[in-house]
């Protein structure tokens, strides 16, 4: 969905009340975006429950029906009628995915290895998004690119008439680049492997074991995986359920570990391994997190979290971490104005290339609210007092994750703060505000002067 076209909401956090109750947060992003292309791959139905309808999801959803797959809502319910590995056609428009960064490059896997071509489009915030590291393994397979702009969307794609399986190190951690290739081996004869020195999260690998493809997974005593895919397989339609998105329950967490007398439930959280970094550095910080009602579901471990009003230390947090919290740094920075003492960041260099360059932003939102802060390179030192002036307006250059990680950080400062922009906060989290509202946060319209 583009912004462009209406006007800036600016929205402004007050004190809040002290937090009580419960909070279902929605279906994680991740398996969302995978449910629906997994889905469309698949022979016969696939069922969803629990599916993340935010904007960024549901434009995958289109993309899959440009693509050929029968996709509705029945009650609360989706059905997915797919298509069979192979069995895309050639979309007769443009695909549009809106902001949905992870969309677009996973999707880019999907129809790489078919011998048509796919055009994507997005946003204004998606389309200054770099698309580089999902091209190289991409034209490694035989792709060409036969549009794009510096490596950005607008980009058209062309699949070769025979692809090749190819053996890739992923040079970053990245899930999105990882999952790329994976997808685009599905319709490639022979085994695809990819090579991943820092484990990131492993929805893809776990999914497509379950919808019945052959994927393989071997970790070497340094923590290097080898993951290897066999071209051509048999998926079958399943039923999903989606987890709580740990991404999404972050903002809750911190808000109730800052907000003075708060005492809270979320509800249905994943906790895969490869997402928890930030409840494992909250704790570290002295956050009082308890895990209730740890459960399975769909394969994944799932758990409600009780979080009660915390005094937080600062604390290192180490760069290998951050593939499994990448997207929680930014309201990580606002937990560590809170605390007392310095909490440094480091291995951050992914969060350049986000919906903004959220290293900059995070920087300069705290800033603008009376919080020192060094940022690095790859780097973010907060030295948190234990108190936040707040008072400023925060830039959120349309990013979902900063505007609500600065919502959050007014929750419980002196002086409100107004982030310039709420609108794109539907895109990962449609029940934010109204959610937030019934724990006892205190929004109201507010003014980017």
């Amino acid at each position: 969905m583009s912004h462009s076209a209406s006007p800036p909401r600016p929205l402004r956090s007050a004190k809040a009340a002290p937090l009580s109750g419960r909070f279902r947060v929605p279906g994680d992003k991740s398996i969302s975006h995978r449910a629906f292309m997994f889905g469309a791959m698949a022979e016969g139905e696939t069922l969803i429950d629990g599916l993340l309808e935010g904007d960024d999801v549901l434009a995958t959803g289109k993309a899959m029906q440009a693509l050929g797959a029968s996709i509705e809502k029945r009650g609360d319910r989706w059905h997915v009628h797919g298509l069979g590995v192979g069995g895309f056609l050639e979309p007769r428009h443009d695909l549009d995915f809106g902001n949905a960064g992870t969309g677009a490059r996973l999707t880019m896997g999907l129809v790489g290895g078919y011998g048509f071509t796919t055009r994507f489009v997005g946003d204004a915030s998606l389309s200054s998004r770099p698309m580089k590291r999902v091209l190289d393994p991409l034209r490694a397979i035989g792709v060409e690119v036969v549009e794009h702009h510096d490596n950005k969307l607008p980009i058209a794609l062309r699949g070769p008439k025979a692809p090749l399986p190819i053996s890739y190190r992923v040079p970053m951690a990245s899930a999105q680049v990882k999952s790329c290739v994976l997808l685009a081996g599905l319709v490639i004869p022979g085994t695809t492997v990819v090579i991943e020195p820092i484990m990131t999260r492993d929805h893809t690998e776990k999914m497509l074991e379950g919808f019945g493809a052959e994927i393989s997974v071997e970790t070497d005593s340094e923590g290097v995986r080898t993951i290897r895919v066999e071209g051509l397989p048999k998926l079958t339609g399943q039923h999903v359920v989606v987890p709580g998105d740990p991404s999404s329950a972050a903002f809750p967490i911190v808000a109730g570990l800052i907000v003075p007398g708060a005492d809270i439930v979320i509800e249905n959280v994943l906790m895969n391994p490869t997402r928890t970094g930030l409840i494992t550095t909250l704790q570290e910080m002295g956050g009082d997190i308890e895990l209730i009602d740890q459960r399975q579901s769909g394969g994944e471990d799932v758990a409600d979290l009780r979080v009660r009003h915390s005094r937080l230390r600062g604390v290192t947090v180490p760069a290998e971490r951050a593939p499994s919290m990448i997207d929680e740094y930014p309201v990580l920075a606002v937990a560590a104005a809170y605390a007392e003492g310095e909490t440094l960041m480091e291995g951050l260099e992914e969060l350049r290339v986000k919906e903004s360059d959220r290293l900059a932003a995070v920087a300069r939102g705290l800033e603008v609210n009376g919080v020192a802060c060094v940022e690095g390179p790859e780097s973010l030192l907060v030295r948190g007092t234990g108190r936040v002036a707040g008072g400023g307006v925060v830039r959120t250059h349309l990013d979902h994750r900063i505007a609500m990680s600065f919502l959050v950080l007014g929750m419980a400062s002196d002086q409100p703060v107004t982030v310039d922009d709420e609108r794109m906060i539907a895109t990962s989290f449609p029940d934010f505000v109204p959610g937030m509202t019934r724990l006892g946060a205190a929004f109201t319209p507010g003014t980017a002067a």
